[in-house]
């Protein structure tokens, strides 16, 4: 992808020495709905938002060039360009203190081989988010639940289902709501404080997920979220909070790092007591 030279502008007047990212953060609130999602397009991004197009960073967020411009403005910048300018010096500032790696493949590579390093980058980048707290604090909430109830739509709940299969070979008890069907709404109702809810959620999260997060903090259940978005609704209502990365240049998400963070954690689960569960894990690997 060639990469044209844009003019770094300072960050509007009132944000003070913020960077790009800290001041979307800070006024995150503010944004119209179709604003949040190129809000927190940008914030977990910031290193494609630098040298992405207006359309390319709307077609990711799911949303229309005019709102990423309108988003540059109600930040106090001209327009994209600015805006894209301040990534681009946050991005710089970035490499200079060594939190950036390298590009897996040289420039000139290949859609496979683009695909395949946005994954590297995705797992790379979500390792590094990773907060080792809050993984012991949702290992702990795991192993220690009477009932998990894991909440994920579309795509997520097939990570959901997963999920639930890892939990169950160690003999945790887990049910998955996946639709806004009677049954999902039935183990909603049932949420109480000896339930642990996980919402999983990638981009804008499914009216579900969101309902369930709310109900679960209403009746004192233990909560995890597991995003892509760390601005979203579902992770401000959950306890614990995991993230991943899901950048990827084609015409779906990644969920590469979905994947590893869900198989770490159930292994976690087991890694924290294996003498009690090697017999269950020793007749599932005979079969």
């Amino acid at each position: 992808m060639k990469r044209t030279a844009t003019t770094t502008a300072p960050l509007p007047a009132d944000a003070g020495p913020q960077s790009l990212s800290a001041y979307i953060q800070a006024r995150f609130d503010e944004f119209s709905r179709s604003q949040k999602d190129v809000a927190q397009y940008i914030v977990d991004h910031l290193d494609d938002v630098a040298f992405q197009t207006a359309e390319e960073l709307a077609r990711r967020a799911n949303t229309s060039s005019s709102t990423v411009v309108r988003f540059s403005q109600a930040l106090g910048f001209e327009g994209y360009p600015e805006l894209q300018g301040a990534a681009r010096e946050e991005y710089r500032r970035r490499v200079e203190a060594g939190t950036d790696a390298a590009p897996l493949f040289s420039l000139d590579q290949s859609a496979f081989e683009t695909a395949l390093a946005a994954d590297h980058a995705n797992v790379e980048e979500t390792a590094r988010k990773a907060s080792r707290s809050q993984i012991d604090a949702a290992v702990e909430a795991i192993a220690r639940s009477e009932r998990i109830l894991l909440v994920g739509t579309d795509q997520m709940a097939f990570f959901a289902s997963y999920l639930r299969h890892l939990l169950m070979l160690l003999d945790l008890r887990a049910e998955v709501a996946a639709s806004p069907s009677q049954e999902a709404l039935g183990r909603l109702s049932r949420i109480d404080d000896g339930t642990l809810v996980v919402g999983l959620s990638a981009g804008r999260p499914h009216p579900l997920v969101v309902r369930a997060m709310k109900l679960a903090r209403h009746r004192r259940a233990a909560t995890i979220a597991i995003t892509d978005a760390t601005l979203s609704e579902v992770a401000k209502l959950a306890q614990v909070r995991l993230y991943y990365s899901s950048n990827s240049p084609a015409y779906a998400r990644s969920h590469t790092a979905l994947l590893s963070l869900i198989q770490a954690l159930a292994y976690g689960v087991y890694a924290r007591d294996e003498s009690q569960y090697e017999e269950r894990i020793k007749a599932f690997r005979l079969k």
